[in-house]
């Protein structure tokens, strides 16, 4: 920790929000010649390796400037009125739970930048590409930095273009229904979200995030705060997205770009379990506690219901796409984040909130190698790369293999891993969730949540030993190992695996006095 004067951790927090849109908008302007260089093409992605790579320093900073020791505090805040008629005002802040997430945000746009630099995928202008990355980054940044409702649904609306855009311009084979598909669901859910935060924002008689948080649903009747929770609560599950509200998610995954693929599941699937804990659990914890178990259960049947697809695509015959199999996994993952949440107890929530942040390092390493391993063999499909180009990664590319290896165990909770510990903690909240919420019920959600833990070992487990393990075959040509800019781009997301898995204090010591008092009634 660093000391920093607040009005500098002020600035710094804003430019974190606004500085990618300013940089969208140079990025589309013509190159100055002396930046040029040898190709216009290559200045606009430096252009946006830089912008991120700026961002990310800010970010880093603010987190070493913040007040360790008092985590549960709301701090770099700003509070400027905007729209005097409805009380909108910009509020930024950030505490412990939301400190992580911007950090992980500006570090994984960073390197989708830098991968990009190198490996720009097939499509129309960089200019276009890079911009609406940032765009991407700047509304993803400030979903998780405002403290005002109905800024919030504007940031969380922000992101929804530039995906659709990325998916659709950039994307494979597929891109156009799956970028319909992918924005149909999140608009439909999104307008469903709005009508429950103004719902609450109408009768509270403020959009003050902090207000609300404090007054703990006391300026909200319980009928107002069910109707509440079931609106936001649909909008939030389309993005999470959970179980039966998923099946946007797989097409986008497979449809997508490398890159898009990273965000998609390493940061935007973070912003609707961050509308959970962040709104629906402080604001409206009577109709959390109604719901509670109904979001549970889902939760579960989403555990259960993403392992068994990703067994069905990895068993041999099934034509399964690799990328399709990481999309799925992920289903299941974030249903530990829901079952967290779920519980209304400081383990689960610190649970769920320690594995968004090890699903955001661990899939999006693992889109990064698939998308690695597509470009050198030309494929995703699961027969193709262990029988026909006979991938055995271990003989023909280890570095690569032993690296989609470590993905796979650190994916399926091995422990020493940032996999595990959230899983865990999830499941010891549902062991003993709050007071009120049915213990044999959750003690059930706990056993078949655990069962799971069994089934995405077993298909991680498949993988590897389809893609990596075997002889390598004499009449199939060789692949390139991990390249330098690879290298450079995944060893990040591989340390901080390694690190919040032997050292989950780092992590929990900042979300957990943030989330008790969030529990006990708001942010201060």
């Amino acid at each position: 920790m660093i000391d920093i004067n607040e009005s500098v951790m002020q600035f710094l927090l804003a430019f974190v929000v606004v500085g990618p849109l300013l940089g969208a908008a140079a990025a589309l302007l013509p190159a100055p010649p002396g930046l040029k260089g040898k190709s216009p093409e290559q200045a606009v992605l430096r252009h946006g390796v830089t912008v991120t790579g700026a961002v990310l320093i800010a970010a880093i900073v603010l987190a070493l400037g913040f007040d360790h020791d008092h985590p549960s505090k709301m701090q770099a805040s700003t509070d400027i009125s905007w729209i005097p008629a409805l009380d909108v005002r910009i509020r930024l802040g950030i505490d412990g739970i939301s400190l992580p997430l911007l950090v992980l945000t500006a570090l994984l746009t960073f390197l989708s930048a830098l991968y990009s630099y190198f490996k720009m995928p097939a499509g129309p202008s960089p200019k276009a590409f890079v911009a609406l990355i940032l765009v991407l980054e700047s509304g993803t940044l400030a979903t998780f930095a405002v403290l005002d409702l109905l800024l919030f649904f504007l940031a969380f609306e922000m992101v929804l273009i530039p995906m659709y855009f990325l998916i659709a311009r950039w994307g494979g084979e597929g891109r156009a229904a799956a970028a319909w598909k992918f924005i149909l669901y999140t608009l439909l859910g999104s307008v469903v979200m709005l009508l429950g935060l103004l719902l609450i924002g109408l009768r509270a008689g403020t959009f003050d995030m902090v207000a609300l948080a404090t007054d703990n649903g006391r300026s909200l009747t319980t009928s107002v705060q069910v109707i509440a929770v079931l609106a936001i609560g649909i909008g939030l599950a389309v993005k999470t997205p959970m179980w039966p509200l998923h099946s946007w998610l797989p097409d986008a995954h497979t449809a997508a770009p490398t890159v898009g693929s990273v965000l998609l599941a390493g940061v935007l699937l973070k912003m609707g379990t961050y509308g959970f804990v962040r709104i629906l659990l402080p604001i409206a914890p009577d109709g959390m506690r109604t719901f509670a178990p109904y979001l549970a259960a889902f939760a579960v049947v989403g555990i259960i219901y993403g392992s068994l697809a990703c067994l069905a695509l990895a068993k041999r015959g099934a034509k399964g796409d690799l990328k399709r199999l990481i999309a799925y996994s992920s289903v299941g993952h974030m249903g530990f984040v829901l079952l967290g949440i779920a519980t209304m107890s400081a383990t689960g929530v610190n649970g769920a909130l320690f594995a968004n942040i090890a699903h955001g390092l661990i899939t999006g390493l693992l889109f990064f190698l698939v998308g690695a391993l597509k470009d050198r063999t030309g494929t995703t499909d699961l027969d193709t790369l262990a029988e026909e180009t006979g991938a055995a990664l271990y003989g023909k590319a280890p570095r690569l293999g032993g690296l989609l290896a470590f993905g796979a165990v650190a994916s399926l909770g091995l422990p020493g891993l940032a996999g595990f510990w959230g899983e865990m903690l999830a499941l010891f909240g549902s062991f003993r969730p709050a007071a009120d919420l049915s213990r044999p019920a959750f003690l059930t959600f706990m056993a078949i949540g655990a069962f799971g833990t069994l089934l995405t070992a077993a298909y991680m487990l498949v993988v590897v030993r389809r893609v990596c393990m075997g002889a390598v075959p004499q009449d199939t040509p060789a692949l390139t190992d991990v390249r330098s800019y690879e290298f450079a781009a995944w060893t990040p997301l591989v340390v901080l695996t390694v690190v919040a898995g032997l050292w989950p204090k780092a992590l929990l010591g900042l979300t957990d006095p943030a989330v008790q008092q969030l529990l006990a009634g708001g942010t201060r």
